[in-house]
């Protein structure tokens, strides 16, 4: 059985945690979906997914919470994990804007720009080129990090926003700089369940 986790400590949790649900039935995998909050919850875990939210307040919880290291060895050791938003900053080698407190998984190779679409405000949705699939993909773009440069060829682009990369793979990683989970498509989340069977 599947056992998915939701990094649940700030951010659009229960969206992640219905998506999943919807993607697994879609898929006829049997598998439960849990809201993470503790070291010990990831015994057993197959795939873990980390919201979009406040990268700061994400990372200083994780850290409080004695998550940040278990969760790198995980994904050190193949189990794959799906960064959206704020989750992307967390995955990431790289972070422009960091704050000097903030610890990052460093993960995933490419560097990013934290807060780079502007404020609130500035927020957008628009249709997103998949790599997996040929319709487009409604894209929720909210104070969204932005993927400036891959640092290895071990990182292949999954999404396009018009010609810029918007999402990537890297392995058992994936990381967007988009919200998948705020629509009714769970064809992203569907894609990244795969690698955990």
């Amino acid at each position: 059985m599947v056992r998915v986790g939701v990094i649940g400590l700030q951010g659009d949790v229960g969206e992640h945690i219905e998506a999943s649900k919807r993607a697994l039935e879609n898929l006829g995998i049997s598998g439960e979906v849990i809201w993470l909050r503790k070291p010990r919850q990831l015994e057993g875990i197959s795939a873990i997914i980390i919201p979009g939210g406040e990268s700061t307040t994400i990372s200083r919880l994780m850290v409080k919470n004695g998550l940040l290291e278990p969760v790198r060895k995980l994904g050190e050791e193949g189990i794959p994990i799906m960064g959206t938003c704020a989750g992307l900053i967390m995955l990431s080698k790289e972070v422009i804007g960091a704050t000097p407190e903030q610890r990052f998984l460093e993960l995933l190779d490419v560097k990013v720009n934290r807060n780079a679409y502007g404020r609130q405000v500035d927020s957008f949705e628009a249709p997103i080129k998949l790599a997996f699939s040929d319709e487009p993909f409604p894209g929720v773009f909210i104070r969204a990090p932005r993927i400036v440069e891959l640092l290895s060829e071990r990182v292949k682009p999954i999404a396009w926003l018009g010609d810029r990369v918007v999402g990537v793979e890297q392995g058992n990683l994936i990381g967007l700089e988009f919200h998948p989970e705020l629509t009714e498509d769970t064809r992203v989340h569907e894609y990244f369940l795969k690698k955990a069977l």
